[in-house]
């Protein structure tokens, strides 16, 4: 197979949809001979959580990354190539890498009755290459949920969860109790847990998991201070806060030079990212607890100053409450299609900020770039969705697209 071809097969998978659930992956584990238990070989450290995560798992290992370790990170979804979502310390895995796991995950799973699905297929390359390149220690971010999710089938050595709120209720259940179980559901037997303060129904059902299982449960309180913080926005000061927690849980001791250089140099791109001398901010605030992060983090960087909104999501998201939330920060909209067979309506996102600011010019157009080319040199803020932002890394320019759509 060619990469193209590679790519080819593993997005034709989306076809078979979501499936929660580990068979499929115990399964692939086994066939690929991947070792899932934390071990003196390679150690796991394994992230849920509605919002933060992401930054989360960037920060655990930029750190142990500047510590020297040979590091692994899996994270989703990417914002314009599928290599993004597997990386040894600051490289994408490459090409050819990603053709020759893909080429053994197909012929193993030719025969089964039940294709495995391309989250599934996907975590299981991650794995096995990891094993393959030796990694030492391998920082892995859950894909939806936490319980049934593919990359709950590892042993980790520190299981943490970022703040919880409502998103994929499809999913996880309609309430922040039943979304707070399926997160907790990453907690093993006596693995120690490290969690930020949550919502009190999501507290106790993560204190409650963590004293079955018998794991030490630690609440991180106190945001970093005195350092300087490559992510902008007073929130990720407790995203470095949990990911310092992470490490001195899974038993090391980083020297503060180490730490200080991780967080002044940790990227992570689409969340409040300024591009072109800071004329054009980007930040995949895809439902409420997120948008209102954003707006918070517009306001501690701008003040009062308003920008053009060019926003684009998805229709199975709480649009309603992420554009309730981001709206007032605006003084102009332009509303996008996201290239996504679940985008929502421009003409339906239109209404929908016609309605919160009756007084605001709003537009429509076909496409991020589209509203970029009409926009000129005002500030813009492009918001509303992860796909969204990965097209306009591509239409300015910044990012190299693999070409290809994907919906997980």
């Amino acid at each position: 197979m060619t990469y193209s071809g590679a790519l080819d097969w593993l997005y034709g998978l989306q076809v078979h949809g979501i499936k929660l659930g580990l068979e499929n992956m115990h399964r692939l584990c086994e066939a690929l001979e991947i070792e899932t238990q934390s071990s003196e070989k390679r150690r796991f450290i394994h992230i849920a959580g509605t919002n933060g995560k992401g930054s989360v798992c960037a920060m655990i290992a930029a750190i142990l990354c500047a510590m020297g370790e040979r590091t692994g990170l899996y994270t989703s979804p990417h914002l314009a190539t599928f290599r993004e979502r597997i990386r040894l310390g600051r490289n994408l895995i490459p090409a050819a890498h990603v053709t020759e796991g893909l080429e053994r995950i197909r012929d193993a799973t030719a025969a089964w009755e039940h294709a495995p699905t391309y989250f599934e297929v996907s975590t299981a390359l991650a794995l096995d290459w990891f094993q393959r390149q030796n990694a030492r220690w391998v920082v892995l971010e859950t894909g939806l949920g936490g319980r049934l999710d593919a990359t709950n089938v590892v042993t980790p050595t520190v299981s943490v969860i970022t703040p919880i709120g409502f998103d994929h209720m499809k999913y996880l259940g309609d309430t922040i109790a039943a979304i707070a179980c399926e997160k907790a559901g990453i907690i093993k037997q006596g693995v120690k847990v490290i969690s930020v303060p949550q919502e009190p129904d999501a507290a106790e059902v993560i204190a409650q998991r963590a004293a079955e299982l018998g794991s030490p449960l630690s609440i991180v309180t106190k945001p970093v201070a005195d350092c300087e913080i490559a992510l902008p926005g007073s929130h990720q000061r407790m995203n470095a806060a949990t990911a310092f927690a992470a490490v001195i849980a899974a038993g090391l001791r980083p020297a503060p030079a180490a730490v200080f250089e991780a967080l002044r140099n940790v990227e992570w791109p689409g969340r409040f990212q300024r591009v072109r001398d800071g004329q054009i901010i980007l930040d995949g605030a895809h439902n409420p607890h997120a948008a209102q992060t954003l707006v918070a983090t517009w306001r501690e960087a701008f003040g009062a100053e308003q920008p053009l909104l060019i926003f684009g999501a998805m229709a199975d998201k709480d649009v309603d409450g992420v554009c309730s939330a981001i709206a007032p920060i605006a003084s102009e909209f332009a509303c996008v299609a996201v290239n996504n067979p679940r985008s929502e309506k421009p003409d339906a996102l239109a209404a929908k900020f016609r309605a919160l600011s009756p007084d605001a010019a709003i537009g429509v157009y076909g496409s991020v770039a589209d509203a970029i080319a009409a926009a000129g040199k005002k500030r813009i803020l492009i918001a509303g969705s992860l796909f969204l932002i990965g097209e306009a890394l591509v239409a300015l320019g910044l990012a190299e697209p693999d070409g290809r759509i994907t919906t997980q």
